[in-house]
Order: C-alpha cells, then structure tokens, then sequence
C-alpha cells in the first residue's frame, strides 16, 4: 500500500479573525441605585399616604366622638325613662301581689336613704320572665 499524500487543513490566507472572549451580557432593567431610590421614593410615598389617612381617621373618630357626646344625654333619658317605667309597673304588681298581707308597705326603699341609688337588674326584672333578665344581662350572646 503505498503511502498516500495528506492534505493538512491551514488556517486561510492572512490568518483567523480575533476571537471575541470577553463577557458580552445584554443590559437586564435597572441599575441597582436607580432601583433603590425607586424603592425609596416608593416608600416616602407609603408613609406620606398613611400619614394622611392617620389624620383624617382621626378626625372621623372625633366626629364620632362628638357626636356619641352629643346623643349621650338623649340616650341617658330613655335609659332613665324606661328603669322608671319598669319601677312603677313592679310597684303595681307588687301592689296586686301583696295586697292580702298586713303591715307591707309597697315600694319601702330596702336601702334605708332618702338618695336615689340606681336599681339592681335583678330588682328590675324579678317580677318578669327570666329570658328578658338573660337578654338584658348578656345581650346579643345567645349560645343556646
């Protein structure tokens, strides 16, 4: 076998072109300072908003306030008028219940002073049924 003739692969005439190896990465968003004075400037925004509504909430609960201190004497008045009203209708029924018995007073003050003290609930509410003591004591809390 006769030795064949190789043909060696050369670079072409004047050579290869430069080999471009340094680190080329395209430009991703913003540059990190530009990024933190957005993220401060964000912030001052959030703070000046929260400040602002921090003001006017409390000017609505001054309102509210105000306004709770403007019913307060109506409110007290009713509240007064209905413990009065459910006195006398216990007087009454004291009255039909104990007419029989000698010597009762109705109405004697079990305090023994001539000053108003504000009754107990269980005063009031002694000669009713007993759902509407439960509903005065507890309210809306109806677990059962």
């Amino acid at each position: 076998m006769a030795a064949s003739k190789v043909k060696q692969d050369m670079p072409p005439p004047g050579g290869y072109g430069p080999i471009d190896y340094k680190r080329n990465l395209p430009k991703r968003g913003l540059s990190g300072f530009s990024m933190f004075g957005i993220g401060i400037g964000v912030l001052v925004f959030g703070y000046w908003r929260l400040f602002k509504w921090n003001r006017e909430r409390r000017r609505l609960q001054i309102e509210d306030l105000e306004a709770r201190i403007g019913l307060l004497p109506l409110l007290q008045a009713e509240h007064d008028r209905r413990t009065l009203r459910m006195l006398r209708q216990n007087l009454e029924e004291e009255a039909k219940i104990m007419k029989d018995v000698p010597g009762w007073k109705v109405g004697e003050n079990v305090f023994h002073t001539d000053r108003w003290v504000t009754p107990l609930n269980d005063e009031l509410f002694n000669l009713r049924p007993a759902e509407e003591l439960l509903h005065k004591k507890f309210g809306f809390q109806w677990y059962v």
